[in-house]
């Protein structure tokens, strides 16, 4: 297997969109406080403007006139050049006693003329408006003289081409930068697309497993099905604690059947439930899975086979002193260990006392043989082993077993670790059943795709006070399980 990224489609596109609007609307309002900075950093400055007319002296008739204007359109260009030159612009720095010297002014000033035209724009950019105008009109003024001392013939007299100005240059009431209205546009348009970008690459590079999608990428195994994060989940994460229709409960009713079809060839009735990494679900998910399945009318043994950090006997409340370990080292019989649960047909294995040696007791023939044993009296046993990548007790327990259920995060592993699990599962044969999406959201773009009918998410009083029912093995006598057990009775303790 590797770790292939297919081509993002327009859904996916969506998706990151729904994903990541935070970021992007984040950047989007920085981007217009940055326009918005801009504009108020920046000194306002002011354009005014002047035109000129150029004319050739004629005696008027037409084939004058033509040949006038020709010139004329000729000589335009180079009269705009003109205007930037120190001949042009000392006399302006001279007349308005300007601190600055032509080239600077040159900077501040701009000549502009339409193509086929022989109208001359100048315009001058300033801090002032008023002065911004009177360098425009006195420009203007310069430049009419330097043409007519440009253009005046060699042998005296006036000159041919006129320039009249047109437009007087008048002090703006606005000013011309900055923009703002163009600062924020171009703000949000770059805010945007810094938000977009950062979007598409942060799903990029997130390896992240959020939906079956991401699985899709590195497996084709079953999905056996999905189940929403609850936030009620933590305090009461038995599926007797909910309500009987709840999308919850209706996830578990759901992952059993499709466990039963992909269950229905194999001989053993043993199941493993794991995972890639702590904090997953593994446990909560065996353990409702097992209710899930006695609730359907079979007869269940869940086995707690995670030695390291054992979780069944604190959501059922049972005792786990006495359990698996215990029928391992050969102190109890097995069957006298199963401590029943609730009204339906479901007995439990706590894990017993933690052990020095997990892994050396869950692959030895002790475990092999208690797992036929458990096979033979029951429909269904469903074993919680610990996760697959930090110690290797599931593989071992994977091969002993009819099939693996592999529980998935979602947002709590990586597509690496995912793919090292599978890898895992695959070196020692074992056959994995499909896979459980857990903690999935129940809105957003990752949230499942499966949906309910309506229900009536109204708890009675009569199912909030409901609580897990334990059995004892002798209902007649409560001490006998703690005698057989441990040797003493509750009297003595």
């Amino acid at each position: 297997m590797h770790l292939e990224r297919s081509p993002l489609e327009l859904n996916d596109y969506l998706r990151i969109l729904r994903r990541n609007w935070l970021l992007i609307t984040v950047c989007s309002i920085v981007g217009i406080l940055v326009g918005a900075l801009a504009s108020f950093a920046v000194r306002p400055t002011y354009t005014a403007e002047t035109k000129l007319f150029v004319a050739i002296q004629s005696s008027g008739s037409v084939q004058e006139l033509q040949q006038g204007n020709t010139f004329t359109q000729a000589r335009v260009q180079s009269y705009v050049e003109t205007v930037a030159e120190p001949l042009v612009l000392q006399p302006v720095v001279e007349s308005l006693g300007l601190d600055v010297t032509a080239a600077e002014l040159a900077g501040k000033v701009t000549a502009t003329a339409d193509l086929n035209t022989v109208i001359i724009t100048i315009a001058v950019e300033d801090t002032s408006p008023v002065q911004a105008a009177a360098i425009a009109q006195a420009t203007a003024d310069s430049l009419v003289q330097s043409v007519g001392s440009l253009e005046s013939p060699t042998e005296g007299g006036p000159s041919p081409v006129n320039l009249t100005v047109i437009t007087p240059a008048t002090a703006p009431s606005h000013p011309s930068a900055p923009n703002t209205r163009l600062n924020l546009a171009l703000g949000l348009l770059v805010g945007l697309a810094i938000g977009l970008g950062s979007a598409i690459l942060r799903t990029t590079l997130d390896t992240r497993v959020r939906r079956e999608s991401d699985i899709r990428r590195i497996s084709d195994a079953p999905l056996l099905g999905g189940i929403s994060f609850d936030t009620d989940a933590q305090k009461k994460p038995l599926l007797t604690q909910a309500p009987p229709q709840s999308p919850r409960a209706e996830s578990f009713r759901q992952i059993r059947t499709n466990l039963q079809f992909a269950h229905v060839s194999h001989k053993s009735k043993a199941v493993l439930v794991t995972s890639s990494l702590p904090g997953e679900g593994k446990s909560t998910t065996a353990t409702n899975l097992a209710i899930a399945i006695a609730q359907g009318g079979q007869s269940v043994v869940l086995v707690d086979a995670d030695l390291r950090r054992p979780r069944v006997d604190e959501y059922l409340g049972l005792e786990r002193n006495a359990g698996l370990t215990t029928a391992l080292i050969g102190r109890a019989d097995v069957e006298d260990l199963l401590q029943p649960w609730g009204s339906d047909e479901l007995y439990i294995l706590t894990a017993g006392q933690v052990p020095p040696n997990p892994s050396e007791l869950l692959g030895s023939d002790a475990m092999k043989q208690l797992i036929t044993r458990l096979e033979q009296k029951f429909d269904a046993v469903i074993i919680d082993a610990p996760p697959l990548l930090p110690v290797t007790d599931a593989a071992v327990l994977a091969q002993q077993v009819g099939g693996v259920v592999l529980v998935v995060g979602s947002s709590k592993v990586r597509l690496p670790d995912l793919q090292k699990s599978l890898s895992n599962l695959e070196m020692v044969d074992a056959d994995l059943l499909g896979i459980v999406i857990n903690l999935l959201p129940s809105k957003g773009p990752d949230a499942y795709a499966y949906s309910y009918y309506s229900y009536d998410s109204v708890t009675t009083p009569a199912m909030e006070e409901a609580q897990p029912v334990t059995r004892r093995p002798n209902n007649d006598n409560p001490s006998d399980f703690d005698e057989r057990i441990f040797g003493v009775s509750s009297q003595n303790k």
